[in-house]
């Protein structure tokens, strides 16, 4: 049992409390540990990070997500803050890094203030304060986009692109974006435009230059025909996307055959093919041409659907083949005596293409052109999962600038017009939440200042020289060109980002610092590690 100025916890024995100042900066240490893991990647100039799983499994990145999803953080208030990452990822799709820097440093300023004995209350009321003067100040800055401005849509999809290993084909991997956007994009019930991201699915293959890639109308499979016997290309087919194999029928349970004559071992055989035979013969009658399954296809009945000149691929991912059924305009089937003509899909156009030094099958001229295939190339496989999370994050990037209609200039331009002016609000404020509000506009200013120093930059001249340009008239798009090392009008430069980028970042950090300012006691099991200061 713990007991503290007259407060006892009845715990099992072996348990730890950390209480009052000691815990609150045990939690902000831990927060700032996780920030400072992933703060070296922002930006154009940004760092990669090497992470080596248990299985030796290598992944290099800067992407915010991917870093906080493979580390093996512990720390409970550690645990916090990439949840903040996974809302801003799941949310935006982006910003990931930047929402978690944020709340790092808001709880590094939030620190300096406990130490000045402002309360944690005080604290939070600020931040909240803030924080809605924050998103009024944002969406003040927001200018309007169209889902027919595809000159602004690339310049989007190209700054999410932006330090992401994908500079030497960023035009390239633009355009490539917005057309995919271009082809999935639907409205809801609201009216609302959205991308449905699975009608759109990206095959990675190794060899080849970057611009190789290529958008195909239709479902690319990643495999090729189960037998070279089968045609290589159908036209106006009927399709059938199943869920089981076509081969002998296991008996529900375990069974055993005496065989006591020779001729039985044949009949019992030539059971087995009869079953197999009956199968394809249904699925010859129904005018199928074309199989997709996800489990397997006997080597016999490989035989009977060549000579009834029928494609067939087997053991697909059971997501493929949804999306073979859903192009197609028929259903993922479980039996085959129950198929009715709803069921079957049509397709113009089946062929086995060759990709590199693999066959793929092409399913294309579909009832549902939403349907899209990317051929994504690259050189090595580590570069080929980069391009894919640059495109996925400039993909989510344009899809909510479209959504929501609204854009905000880069290069930290927001949060250096957030600093002057949450400044200059926390002037009008009374009491100790003028300090708190205050703390928000400095921690603001982490973005910059990273920034700047990811690119060799000086964090102080860039941040002067930032706040020069936004103190004069019509300066509040500046923001910093770090291959320029100086500020510049983001708008004119083209280095753009969602409204939801920046309103959800700052959302999601505050509702996180302000979460964790709330803890004042750390009631650790005895079975728990104890939580060491900044502990991952």
């Amino acid at each position: 049992m713990a007991q503290q100025t007259g407060q006892s916890y009845v715990m099992r024995e072996g348990s730890q409390v950390t209480r009052g100042f000691e815990a609150q900066t045990y939690n902000i240490m831990a927060a700032m540990a996780v920030a400072g893991a992933v703060i070296s990647t922002l930006g154009p100039r940004g760092m990669d990070k090497m992470l080596v799983d248990g299985t030796g499994d290598i992944v290099v990145s800067n992407d915010g997500a991917t870093i906080l999803r493979k580390m093996d953080i512990e720390h409970p208030a550690a645990k916090m803050i990439v949840e903040v990452a996974k809302t801003q990822d799941a949310e935006v799709g982006d910003g990931t890094t930047t929402a978690v820097v944020l709340a790092g440093e808001l709880l590094r300023q939030a620190g300096v203030l406990t130490e000045k004995s402002v309360h944690q209350s005080s604290i939070i009321k600020g931040y909240l304060m803030a924080a809605e003067k924050a998103l009024e100040i944002v969406r003040d800055m927001s200018v309007e986009v169209t889902a027919k401005d595809t000159a602004m849509l690339k310049k989007i999809a190209g700054t999410a692109m932006t330090g992401k290993d994908t500079e030497n084909a960023k035009d390239f991997l633009s355009d490539l974006v917005v057309k995919s956007v271009a082809v999935t994009m639907q409205k809801d019930a609201s009216g609302d435009y959205y991308v449905e991201r699975e009608n759109l699915v990206f095959e990675k293959k190794k060899g080849g230059d970057v611009t190789d890639s290529q958008i195909i109308e239709g479902v690319l499979i990643d495999k090729g025909k189960v037998n070279f016997q089968m045609p290589s290309k159908l036209e106006n087919v009927k399709v059938l996307a199943m869920d089981i194999g076509i081969e002998a029928k296991d008996t529900q349970f375990d069974a055993e055959f005496m065989i006591k004559k020779p001729g039985q071992f044949k009949q019992f055989a030539d059971m087995e093919d009869k079953q197999i035979k009956d199968q394809v013969d249904k699925i010859v009658k129904l005018g199928v041409k074309a199989v997709f399954t996800t489990k397997a296809i006997d080597d016999l009945a490989q035989h009977y659907m060549a000579k009834a000149g029928i494609i067939g691929l087997r053991r697909l991912k059971t997501s493929d083949v949804k999306r073979v059924a859903k192009a197609t305009g028929g259903s993922l089937v479980t039996n085959l005596d129950g198929i009715t003509p709803k069921d079957i899909g049509t397709a113009g156009l089946i062929e086995e293409i060759t990709v590199g030094d693999d066959e793929m099958v092409l399913v294309s001229k579909c009832k549902d052109k939403k349907v899209t295939s990317v051929i994504l190339r690259g050189t090595t496989e580590h570069i080929l999962d980069e391009y894919e999370r640059g495109i996925d994050d400039a993909l989510h990037a344009v899809q909510n600038s479209i959504k929501d209609g609204k854009i905000v200039p880069g290069g930290a331009a927001v949060e250096a017009e957030l600093s002057l002016r949450l400044r200059q609000y926390a002037s009008t404020v009374k009491g100790k939440e003028q300090l708190a509000i205050e703390a928000f506009a400095i921690a603001m200013e982490v973005i910059p200042k990273a920034l700047a120093t990811n690119a060799g930059l000086s964090s102080l001249d860039m941040m002067i020289a930032l706040k020069n340009k936004h103190g004069a008239k019509d300066g509040k798009n500046f923001g910093l060109n770090v291959y320029k090392g100086k500020p510049v009008d983001m708008l004119k430069e083209g280095v753009v980002e969602p409204l939801k980028l920046k309103t959800q970042a700052i959302q999601s950090a505050t509702e996180a610092a302000t979460m964790i300012l709330r803890i004042d006691d750390i009631l650790a099991a005895s079975q728990a590690r104890n939580p060491a200061p900044g502990g991952m």
